[in-house]
């Protein structure tokens, strides 16, 4: 095989030019994002951002004459939507995450349904304090996104005999339609989001999404920040109704006197649902097969259209 032949792909670690140089047909360059661009810039085809780049890895696009495809090594693809010129494919990382993130929602459903936070503050306090939890066992949790991620967390789900139910944009066999999320809301223990960031997502749990939701019932938000209204539900928290956990927040990262940090009723962390051990490995894996397609000549499998 020839120069000619061989597609450049501009990669951001080590670790993606082991996974990428056995391909045939690619050329695998590292560069730094924050950097200057190494010569064979000029050639690149394929771009890799950096895990949880950000917009930081955006402006490369305009450097990079004769891009024509950007794979992500993340699901989400929000912050590259409508910045790509024409010509420009973008793949996303569908896949690779949301065992992890399935995982992470159900360790936080387990830690409200077993009282674990108290428990924690009972240990630090030297206070050995016996009391009879929920469980999870049961539970009606209804899933708001029928992709990879919810169809990850149904699996896990079930042998902890939970009832899901799953909304995706349109009804079909196993999915009920969005617009019947307002009948869903009331009838379900625990509401976990996972629907991509999109004009029609932003904002879905206002102030109305809320108050439709059971008493005692449980948010988790595992999509983004902007899926819900903030202020709405730092409302509702504080009037004891329901309770929350994210993993994502609007604004993100949260200011230092933001009240979901002090407002009850809340599990927060700080966007780490899909940061575990094995990401890089698992995420590396489905982008290379996508860049595998690509340099064959096929359509790679995760391509963003219109919004997601």
């Amino acid at each position: 095989m020839t120069d000619h032949d061989t597609i450049t792909v501009l990669v951001p670690d080590e670790h993606a030019l082991d996974v990428l140089s056995p391909i045939a047909g690619v050329r695998p360059v590292r560069y730094d994002v924050e950097g200057e661009l190494p010569a064979e810039a000029a050639e690149a085809e394929v771009l890799i951002p950096p895990f949880l780049a950000g917009k930081r890895a955006v402006p490369l696009v305009e450097k990079l004459p004769k891009l024509r495809l950007v794979q992500l090594l993340s699901a989400g693809a929000e912050v590259w939507l409508g910045r790509l010129p024409d010509g420009v494919a973008l793949s996303t990382c569908r896949g690779a995450h949301g065992g992890s993130t399935a995982e992470w929602v159900v360790a936080v459903l387990l830690s409200f349904y077993r009282h674990l936070p108290f428990f924690l503050d009972a240990q630090r306090a030297g206070r050995w304090d016996y009391q009879v939890t929920d469980t999870l066992q049961d539970k009606r949790v209804l899933i708001v996104g029928a992709g990879d991620l919810g169809t990850q967390l149904v699996r896990r789900l079930e042998p902890f005999d939970v009832t899901t139910t799953v909304v995706g944009r349109t009804a079909r066999e196993g999915v009920h339609g969005v617009d019947e999320l307002p009948e869903l809301l009331g009838t379900h223990d625990a509401v976990v989001l996972v629907v991509p960031l999109t004009s029609d997502t932003t904002g879905m749990v206002d102030a109305e999404f809320l108050s439709r939701m059971a008493d005692g019932a449980i948010l988790v938000n595992a999509a983004r920040g902007p899926v819900v209204d903030t202020d709405a539900l730092v409302a509702e928290l504080r009037k004891g109704r329901i309770r929350a956990a994210l993993d994502v927040t609007e604004p993100e990262p949260l200011p230092e006197d933001h009240p979901l940090w002090s407002v009850d009723g809340l599990l927060l962390t700080p966007h780490v649902a899909g940061s575990c051990t094995g990401r890089e490995k698992r995420a590396y894996g489905v982008a290379a097969a996508e860049v595998a397609r690509f340099v064959r000549g096929e359509e790679p499998r995760n391509l963003v259209r219109g919004e997601y």
